[in-house]
């Protein structure tokens, strides 16, 4: 299994550093909004559809019966058992806006569990990776979460929803969170909000309504690298994140649960 995971890395991390420059030169050239999704500020670019038509072909070229599950619409089962869940562009309002803060997110699921995980933040070129059971890495050297401190010193990132039903639930729950913790940063990408996790950047991340694409590969490359991360439900029913050092997880769950994160329990 490692020797097939680390071929499944070497394809993976071509196809996203390939995908991060035609999103990074798609920018240069000037971003033009394709359509908008859950609302007027959730924006598709034509180069979030170009990068995942390009994730795509790649991947289909290599290995033709692998699944495919991708922010822009790709959704095919495959028969192999694999299964790549792709964001083309993870940030696509930063990317719009010019904020160096937008990635390329491409996590291998294996039976139906992540096993391999790479995001490349196409602005700076800064490449996260992960094999289960091997690690997580930063341009190639390990990393890991920062020792666990006190809640009321912690640094915690956090992202909201586009819907305002869920971004209400969201204010006021992150209303509760601020004034127990150091701070709260919301830099607009949970896949790098989970790498910044893993590389010792933050002390925590909440989010709700995140999707697989979002978290598929971060979620994996903070797990290697010592986190805890769990998807639950969240107080407006959506899919909810959850992620800490793994000393820090229950109190971290606790804090976030009594804040109104996570949806009560029946």
């Amino acid at each position: 299994m490692a020797d097939f995971d680390d071929e499944l890395l070497d394809l993976a991390r071509g196809i996203a550093r390939e995908a991060a420059d035609l999103v990074r030169t798609r920018r240069e050239e000037g971003v033009h909004v394709a359509a908008t999704k859950s609302s007027a500020t959730d924006v598709v670019t034509d180069a979030d559809r170009a990068s995942e038509a390009l994730i795509l072909a790649r991947i289909l070229a290599a290995r033709p019966d692998d699944g495919v599950l991708g922010e822009e619409g790709s959704d095919s089962a495959g028969s192999s058992g694999v299964r790549w869940v792709v964001d083309p562009i993870d940030g696509t309002v930063n990317y719009f806006l010019g904020l160096a803060q937008y990635a390329v997110s491409i996590g291998v699921e294996v039976e139906g569990k992540v096993r391999v995980g790479v995001v490349v933040n196409a602005a700076t070129g800064e490449e996260f990776t992960a094999v289960r059971g091997g690690g997580a890495f930063r341009d190639g050297r390990p990393i890991e979460v920062r020792t666990p401190r006190a809640l009321d010193r912690s640094v915690i990132s956090t992202g909201f929803n586009y819907e305002l039903p869920v971004r209400r639930v969201q204010a006021a729950a992150v209303a509760e969170l601020v004034v127990r913790v150091a701070d709260i940063r919301r830099f607009g990408s949970c896949a790098l909000d989970l790498c910044a996790l893993a590389a010792g950047r933050s002390d925590g991340y909440v989010e709700e309504g995140c999707l697989p694409w979002d978290h598929a590969a971060g979620g994996l490359i903070a797990q290697e690298a010592g986190a805890i991360v769990e998807v639950l439900t969240g107080a407006a029913g959506r899919a909810l994140v959850v992620a800490a050092p793994g000393p820090a997880y229950d109190d971290f769950l606790g804090l976030v649960t009594r804040c109104g994160f996570v949806a009560a329990r029946a």
